[in-house]
């Protein structure tokens, strides 16, 4: 070997050690800052969801840059999608400061902010900030079919779950009720999670349960594998009036066949998911995470890894719909992108 080879090929040593170094340098200057996003349980739409809007806004130490095809998250951020009770829960560890943000939805989040509601005599969530809104979930009110219930009424005496004891599915359920002029003591209600009561239902134990997620609920289409169901309608005018005392509801319908055995349309409410956070959350990093969530490669990646991806969209209209201030992080991103003035 000359001393010329032996020469370059140290240089070519030194110099991948000194872009070694480099690189390390950088990912130590550039802090490494964990966002804890709450979610929802595992089987429900708002983890898988919130598992992409993590990764979406994410971008580790030495990611590639967003226009060469690499992340376009907050620059050293991870985020981390965790699986939670729900909104109400959710809504807690803000307060609590347990979570960095949380998708919660509409209405839960309109209660606490302004101590109305489920939130009336507990005082007001006033730390609770808005980032943007995200999709709708559907009311799922769902019976086996030898139960022959086919509205809300028939649920009279019938055994039922709206859910756990302190999740939004009870919240709902309860509004339900109170909009067909019913109370609880009518009914045989068996506080369950999603999981259980769908169990139940399959083994003949229970004869309705009340999901509040996007079609088609993976733990239902399951559930229609094992047995027989119908969808119960919510609509009509004691919905319609429920509707106007809660403008957060929207009417919708859940399509024939999104589930095994339900050949036809049913009309139900809907209700939107909201990206939520803290006052105290700098404006920097919400501004940052903002822009992030509505940069055209993220809306690309929502839309592709899910159905209620394409639902998402960024308007005046629904900012106003949250009902929620907004984060000044946020608020300031919509500005400068010229949604609000």
């Amino acid at each position: 070997m000359t001393f010329t080879s032996r020469h370059r090929r140290f240089t070519w040593s030194m110099a991948a050690m000194a872009v070694g170094l480099a690189l390390a340098a950088t990912a130590v200057a550039q802090e490494i800052r964990f966002f804890q996003i709450g979610t929802g349980p595992t089987g429900e739409t708002r983890f898988a969801f919130g598992g992409l809007v993590a990764n979406a806004i994410s971008n580790p130490p030495g990611s590639r840059e967003c226009d060469k095809g690499g992340s376009c998250g907050v620059p050293g951020m991870v985020a981390v999608a965790k699986s939670t009770g729900g909104s109400i829960a959710n809504i807690e560890a803000i307060a609590a400061k347990r979570l960095d943000a949380a998708l919660v939805q509409a209405d839960i989040a309109y209660w606490a902010y302004h101590g109305t509601g489920i939130y009336k005599g507990k005082g007001a969530v006033q730390n609770l900030r808005a980032i943007a809104m995200l999709y709708p979930e559907s009311l799922h009110l769902i019976a086996r079919k030898d139960a022959k219930i086919a509205s809300v009424r028939d649920l009279k005496g019938k055994r039922v779950s709206f859910g756990d004891k302190d999740s939004a599915e009870m919240v709902h359920g309860k509004l339900l009720l109170g909009a067909f002029g019913m109370t609880e003591g009518q009914l045989k209600l068996s506080p369950m999670k999603p999981g259980p009561a769908a169990d139940a239902m399959a083994a003949g134990t229970l004869d309705a349960m009340l999901v509040v997620d996007a079609y088609p609920v993976p733990i239902l289409a399951e559930l229609a594998q094992r047995s027989d169901l119908v969808l119960i309608p919510v609509s009509g005018p004691e919905i319609d009036k429920l509707r106007i005392q809660n403008p957060f509801f929207t009417a919708t319908t859940i399509p024939a066949d999104t589930y095994k055995g339900v050949g036809a349309e049913v009309k139900t409410l809907d209700v939107g998911v909201v990206l939520v956070t803290a006052a105290s959350q700098p404006d920097e990093l919400i501004y940052g995470v903002t822009r992030a969530l509505w940069h055209p490669s993220t809306q690309k990646l929502l839309t592709d890894g899910h159905p209620r991806g394409k639902l998402i969209h960024l308007s005046a209209s629904e900012i106003e719909r949250m009902g929620i201030q907004l984060h000044g992080g946020a608020s300031a991103y919509y500005f400068d992108a010229g949604v609000i003035k």
